[in-house]
């Protein structure tokens, strides 16, 4: 007999905590029954069929998320077909809160898991394993080893089955778990190379947010830390290069989460890095404290502001002080060392064109790394599905479920965040023109106005977000900045921008808009010469030639101080031009800018005091 747990992923890099779970949940006695499939969205369906027919599967299981149920349906369809004598199981949030619709929609389905799926599936496998209804196999060792044996589906809590007239039944629901309990995923990391690994230390939420399924369980447990120090420690010890943990609200608990920044950052490897989704509020000064300390690159913070309107956040019972949640990330943000990424949602009740306008801009001011302009996703057992014909809160039938319109936002406006939600993708989440952005937004009265015209202007112009073209953003928004009132500074614009490109990339092939540097070749030609001797600016390239320097790292010319951090400083010309050596050994570990050095004195080439951050 042969069980087929299934994933199919958004991306290669993710991977399905869910289905290594259920697995190692089975014990060594199922394991041998077991074999995990993953795929990804941009698979063909034609694919993932034909490798789901060469595994010729007894029973198959799919994981079942909003990014995937689509294409879940379709194999749902034809695997009959190919394999009519493959029972199939279905399991996840996707499926949990509409099994009888489920079951009747598809009829090749045999069953469903409802909930936490770790006990569930182990007793669907004992069923399965040679006794049940005599479709298993029939292996002596492994019925010997089984006490109490599931007989009969209907002694597994916490599913939805047909049974033989086509009805369909309920069992009891199924108890929350131990997650203390629970084995550990990763004995073998073979399988996770080049992809992110995904970690629970807590399951449940202490939030009632109307959006969330998480707030649904309301009983958080967290797992006991002994366990959770042994299984992060050999993270380390494998120089795991991300750890996601998939928690909540990991800090939820100060002592718990405490207790692991502590170990982390006494254990630092230098190499792997770990994500939070944490409650800003919560944060203590003490935590901060110990946050602050940490390697830069070490930790990176995921935070759910989602809006700022007071209505909203009363009416989607969500829990928060904005002016306290301002403060906490100012405070994490101090020290440089955190990369931080900042939540909105479009769609909520009570929040139209201009309240979200207000909250872009009151999150945008707290200058994250990243922020994420998020649409609502009605999803089913929510408060917010029950609550959709009061908000008139209209939505996709088919997942991910996203909103269309509102009582308060339209689909036109909708439509509008959109594009503004690509400019933003492309210009600030990249970290790719943090030096000309401030610049520009002070030819608007705020950030969003910025982006709104930005989008406006690359729909006007006929301009494409995605290009193999490294410059083309870099022109377009130089073409978008002479548009406006900065138009008399095309000069320090087109400086910035160069700034900005040789930051992030030491491109050979040089665009348009940046100085041309025919009458400092020379110059730049004998400052690697002397640096092949002296060693006095890159010391860590002893191994490397004048013209290998010159490949490896870039310098440029610049008229204006565009490396400093005050806007108005910047927009003063230079007394005299100075010379730059960017140096891409040195990355910035939270933007990943490369490292510089300015050189006042083109003559006598002497280092000013100016380093990147």
């Amino acid at each position: 007999m042969k069980i087929l747990l299934t994933a199919i992923n958004a991306k290669f890099i993710h991977s399905n905590p869910a289905i290594y779970s259920l697995r190692a949940y089975a014990d060594e006695e199922f394991k041998e029954f077991i074999e995990i499939a993953e795929y990804t969205i941009n698979n063909k369906t034609e694919e993932i069929l034909a490798d789901i027919y060469s595994k010729k599967p007894d029973v198959i299981a799919f994981s079942c998320y909003i990014w995937n149920r689509s294409i879940i349906g379709i194999l749902l369809a034809e695997l009959p077909k190919i394999l009519p004598r493959t029972d199939v199981w279905l399991g996840g949030p996707e499926v949990s809160y509409d099994a009888d619709a489920l079951l009747r929609k598809y009829p090749m389905v045999s069953g469903i898991m409802i909930g936490e799926g770790e006990e569930t599936f182990r007793d669907i496998v004992e069923y399965y394993a040679g006794v049940g209804d005599g479709t298993g196999i029939e292996d002596n060792s492994v019925i010997k080893a089984v006490d109490n044996r599931i007989r009969s589906l209907n002694d597994i809590q916490g599913i939805a089955y047909r049974v033989t007239n086509g009805e369909i039944h309920h069992t009891p629901p199924r108890q929350p778990t131990d997650i203390s309990k629970l084995p550990f995923l990763y004995d073998n990391l073979s399988s996770f190379e080049n992809r992110i690994i995904y970690y629970e230390s807590n399951r449940g939420c202490p939030y009632r947010c109307s959006y969330c399924l998480s707030s649904i369980d309301k009983t958080v447990r967290f797992r006991d830390l002994s366990i959770v120090k042994k299984e992060l420690q050999f993270f380390l010890d494998n120089n795991v290069k991300q750890v996601k943990f998939v928690d909540r609200t990991f800090n939820c608990n100060k002592e718990h989460a405490l207790e692991i920044w502590r170990y982390i950052a006494e254990n630092d490897n230098g190499v792997t890095n770990f994500h939070f989704e944490i409650a800003a509020e919560l944060i203590t000064d003490e935590e901060i404290d110990v946050l602050g300390k940490m390697r830069p690159g070490f930790v990176q913070m995921e935070i759910g502001v989602q809006t700022v309107n007071p209505d909203t956040l009363n009416e989607i019972r969500r829990i928060s002080d904005i002016d306290k949640l301002r403060e906490t990330v100012k405070k994490i943000t101090y020290n440089h060392n955190i990369h931080i990424h900042l939540d909105l949602i479009a769609g909520l009740p009570y929040e139209d064109y201009d309240s979200f306008k207000h909250s872009f801009n009151t999150v945008y001011e707290m200058h994250p790394q990243q922020l994420q302009l998020g649409f609502l996703k009605v999803l089913k057992g929510s408060y917010m599905h029950e609550k959709a014909k009061d908000y008139e809160l209209k939505y996709t039938d088919e997942p991910p479920y996203e909103v269309l319109s509102t009582k308060w936002l339209s689909y036109d406006k909708i439509l509008s965040l959109k594009k503004i939600e690509e400019m933003v993708e492309v210009y600030y989440n990249s970290n790719q023109f943090e030096y000309t952005l401030p610049v520009l937004q002070t030819a608007f009265d705020n950030a969003f106005d910025m982006y709104s015209g930005l989008a406006d202007f690359y729909r006007q112009k006929g301009y494409l977000l995605m290009t193999p073209s490294r410059s083309y953003r870099y022109q377009a928004l130089l073409e978008y900045a002479m548009s406006t009132k900065l138009s008399a500074n095309e000069e320090l614009l087109r400086q910035l921008l160069t700034f900005d490109l040789y930051l992030r990339e030491n491109i050979k092939s040089r665009p348009e808009f940046v100085k041309n540097l025919t009458d400092y070749k020379p110059l730049i030609r004998r400052f690697y010469e002397r640096e092949e001797k002296e060693r006095n600016y890159l010391p860590e390239y002893s191994a490397y030639d004048s013209r290998q320097l010159a490949k490896m790292t870039h310098i440029e010319v610049f008229d204006y101080p565009v490396w400093e951090k005050d806007i108005y400083l910047r927009m003063k010309r230079l007394d005299s031009p100075c010379m730059m050596l960017f140096d891409y050994k040195k990355r910035n570990a939270i933007n990943y800018a490369a490292g510089y050095t300015v050189i006042t004195n083109l003559d006598s080439l002497k280092e000013a005091d100016h380093t990147n951050e």
